[in-house]
């Protein structure tokens, strides 16, 4: 008998058996390139993942989010069989991948998509122009017609993508955490200082660190090593400039970041580190400034389940 899950689809997951002492069942979310929680069939308990995260939510969300994944991680087992009697797939290594993902754009549209894949393979997906799902092999087909014709899932993975992911998108992109900054010096060629400017700790990513030389932007003199990962759910950067100095020029690090509501002006004086705070005219704080920097350029929030599956327990 050839079945599927609609019910449990609605809330996608996934359940396999493996001999390996690995997870059978994991699933992760990430805010661009950071991790945001990460759940397993071994934890069975969703986890927050970063110091930010867990101030983003009440401590009730993590505990609705374990039980909704552990509906999905039982449900999917009904669909897996599914996927092997289509295929004829007894037995075997396979994986089981769902991908779905929200944007927030800065003119404040929003966009998603949801794919299902199998064994490295596109199985269905969903079209958000045409608000319907679209097979890939043939195998899907069914799948396809059957979801389709079941408005309430449409309805619900519409909902889902443009609404449910994008206000706890909204939730999570309010938490920031201020940049630290600290700005040292070292001989170079010719008898030349590089000065260093080292911001960290701080989120979101987007970040303005430039030199500063009698009070005026030294943008084409700065250079940058770009924003990296710090590994506790914040970034860091560096920005260096080279100077002469036996010139009597007055030197700072200047830095702009969401989360400030004055900048932040770090000034190097051979040795002497002296710390301020700006006042920027114009600068726009809040949640709308925010947003704009976090979701210029790539997609915003994604999640994933990847599973591994070895042979069935004879029954």
């Amino acid at each position: 008998m050839d079945t599927w899950d609609t019910a449990a689809d609605r809330h996608p997951g996934a359940f396999l058996l493996s001999p390996l002492d690995v997870p059978d069942f994991t699933a992760v979310a990430y805010v661009d390139d950071q991790l945001l929680l990460h759940y397993n069939s071994k934890t069975q308990r969703e986890e927050p993942r970063g110091d930010w995260v867990q101030g983003a939510v009440s401590p009730h969300f993590w505990d609705k989010e374990t039980r909704a994944l552990r509906r999905w991680q039982e449900g999917f087992d009904t669909n897996l069989a599914t996927l092997w009697y289509r295929y004829n797939q007894m037995g075997g290594s396979r994986t089981l991948q769902l991908t779905y993902s929200c944007e927030l754009h800065e003119d404040n549209s929003t966009g998603g998509h949801m794919q299902l894949g199998y064994d490295r393979g596109d199985f269905i997906s969903y079209d958000p122009g045409t608000r319907t799902w679209i097979a890939a092999p043939t195998q899907a087909q069914r799948t396809q017609h059957t979801w389709n014709e079941d408005r309430a899932l449409l309805q619900d993975t519409k909902a889902y993508l443009e609404e449910t992911c994008v206000a706890w998108l909204q939730q999570y992109l309010l938490q920031s955490k201020h940049p630290v900054a600290q700005v040292s010096d070292r001989p170079s060629q010719d008898g030349r200082t590089t000065l260093s400017c080292w911001v960290h700790g701080f989120y979101p990513k987007n970040i303005s660190v430039v030199w500063l030389k009698n009070g005026e932007g030294q943008t084409q003199e700065t250079s940058h090593s770009g924003v990296l990962l710090s590994g506790d759910g914040t970034y860091q950067t560096w920005a260096t400039m080279e100077i002469d100095p036996s010139n009597n020029h007055d030197y700072a690090c200047l830095v702009e970041h969401a989360s400030l509501g004055l900048v932040l002006c770090v000034s190097w004086d051979k040795g002497r580190t002296e710390y301020h705070w700006m006042l920027i005219v114009g600068i726009v704080v809040g949640v709308v400034l925010i947003l704009v920097i976090v979701v210029m350029g790539a997609a915003v929030f994604f999640l994933s389940l990847v599973l591994l599956e070895g042979r069935r327990k004879q029954q």
